[in-house]
Parts: structure tokens; sequence; C-alpha cells
């Protein structure tokens, strides 16, 4: 088995992912497992009460029973700035025997708290940046297999917008559901559906590619959660029905690999609408803006939100 890496006297572990942010403190505290761990580990809340003095004298105890004591302050953004100034100069000469680990959401790269730590070593920075959405779904898969099962790409697109963006959320999520596969097999969009509840808000990006697929059961179903105005909603919808109408005539021409320019976006904000189009039949799309300006009308005229909305839902998605 491979030696592990010395560790160095201070790391900083700053980024909104707050698993990756777990998993790094997790690291450090499984460095001082053992007979002597509740001397060797201290983990320490930065409150506005907290004071230089304690810091440094958590910092320059030495370890009892190994070669290696941590120190956790968390969140290293709150510090009152007395014991701030107190670990950067503390970290000019820190103690051999002990690792501090400042952990936070966030911390700007000017402050001299975090030039300090960054002069500690290459390694001393641990990122934990923010995954974007699109890369949450093959992260969640990449979740699943950890905990011995797999789950297809629907269903982990269906998990991320029940749960959220939180990682921590979503590897609590996987962990539960995999025990309820009994620790393997595959979970599937119906198996997410059935078990996890929705906590986070319907973005209205989610409700447009249900109905871009022309699903009209969750298209339906997300309409009924998502907040604001129809008519704000239905400007949503009338402009991704022209983003298909593009991407069905740059088809016809043998141009599709211009749309994301033509649309002005990115590739990857673009990757589906090729297969969306051709899911609609010839006309059938400027049918459908026709039928958009209509409802817009009839909004404004005061009919009833729900019943216009529900109606028009219904005949994008074939439905009605």
């Amino acid at each position: 088995m491979p030696e592990k890496p010395a560790l160095l006297p201070a790391y900083l572990i700053v980024g909104p992912d707050e698993l990756k942010r777990s998993q790094a403190v997790a690291r450090l505290r499984a460095r001082v497992d053992g007979p002597f761990a509740a001397f060797n580990l201290e983990e320490i809340q930065a409150t506005g009460d907290l004071d230089e003095v304690s810091v440094l004298a958590s910092l320059n105890t030495l370890p009892m029973g190994g070669d290696r004591r941590v120190v956790v302050i968390e969140p290293a953004d709150k510090l009152p700035k007395a014991v701030s100034e107190a670990i950067v100069r503390y970290l000019e000469n820190p103690n051999e025997g002990c690792t501090l680990a400042l952990v936070a959401t966030t911390l700007a790269k000017t402050t001299r708290l975090y030039k300090a730590v960054a002069k500690v070593g290459a390694r001393s920075v641990i990122e934990c940046a923010a995954r974007k959405g699109r890369d949450l779904p093959p992260y969640v898969q990449k979740l699943a297999a950890a905990h011995g099962v797999s789950i297809d790409f629907d269903a982990a697109r269906e998990l991320v917008a029940r749960v959220g963006e939180s990682t921590t959320m979503l590897d609590t999520q996987v962990s539960t559901l995999a025990a309820l596969l009994g620790g393997s097999g595959v979970i599937t969009r119906d198996f997410v559906e059935g078990h996890v509840a929705r906590v986070a808000e319907v973005k209205p990006w989610e409700f447009l590619d249900r109905l871009s697929e022309r699903d009209a059961h969750r298209a339906l179903a997300l309409y009924r959660l998502l907040d604001g105005s129809a008519l704000g909603l239905l400007s949503l919808m009338t402009g991704r029905l022209r983003e298909l109408v593009c991407a069905r005539s740059l088809s016809a021409r043998g141009a599709s690999a211009a749309l994301a320019e033509e649309l002005g976006k990115k590739d990857w904000q673009v990757k589906n609408h090729l297969r969306w189009a051709r899911g609609f039949s010839d006309g059938e799309l400027e049918a459908f803006l026709s039928e958009c300006a209509g409802a817009e009308r009839a909004l404004k005229s005061g009919a009833d939100e729900r019943t216009v909305m529900v109606r028009l839902i219904s005949r994008i998605c074939g439905a009605a």
C-alpha cells in the first residue's frame, strides 16, 4: 500500500460544492484516526466571539501519541479580523506537528488569509467549485456507481430537477435510492418519481425541455408547479418554438452546425434542439406559433389563465 503524502501545515478548502468540501475535510480527519483522535482533532466554529489566543493555543499544541494534529476552522470567511490576522502571522512559522484546515464557501483571493495559505504549498488551496447544471446528471451517474448501482441519464436529470444542485443532497438521495434497491440494480426515472419528493423550485427551462420533447404528462405537471405570470411563460414558450423552427429550417438546408451561432447560444444549450425539432411535422411549429399569438390575445382579454395554458401545452405536446 503506497504511503500517504505528508500533510502541509495548512489548507484552504474553499468553494460552493459542499460535498467536495466535506470529503476534503473527511480525508484530513482520517489522518488522525486512532486512540488519540479525540485529542489530535479539533474543530472550531468561526463565530464573532472567537479570540486569537485560543486559536493560536490550539494550533501550537503538539500532537499526542502520533505525529499529526489537525485543526479545522469553519467558516473561514467569517473569522474575526483579529483571528484572521493572527493566523496569517502564525503561518509564517507554523507548528510542524499541526495541520490547519480553513473551510469556506467563498474567500477572495485578494485577502491576506488566502494569500498566506496559498504560500504554504502548491496543493494548499483545495478548490471546490460548483458543478454547472448540465454537468450534474453525469455527476449523479458517478455517485450512483460509487453506491453500487447505476442510473440512466433521464433518471439522473429528474433527480437533479427534484432535489436541486446541492451535491450533498444528491449524494444522500442516491444513497437512499441505492439502499431501496438493495445495493444493486438500475435507478429509473419512474423509481425516482416514486421515491423522491420535489423540494427544488421548478425552473422554466426544465418545463420548456419537456414541452419540446412533447411529453404532455411531465410538461403539464411542471406547469402546475411553476410560479410567475402566464404571459411571461407564454413568451418563453414562443421563444422556444421559434428556436425549433430555426433548427428545422437549418436542418433542411444541411446547415445544422450553424444553429448555436444563429441563435446566439452555446453549443451545449442547443444540443437537443435538432432532435426535438424532428418530432414536429412540416408546418406544425409555425401553426403553434400562431396558436401562441391567439393565446396571448385571450390572456390579455381576461380569459382564464390555466384553461388557456393547459389547452396550448396539450396542443403543442400532441395530446389535444
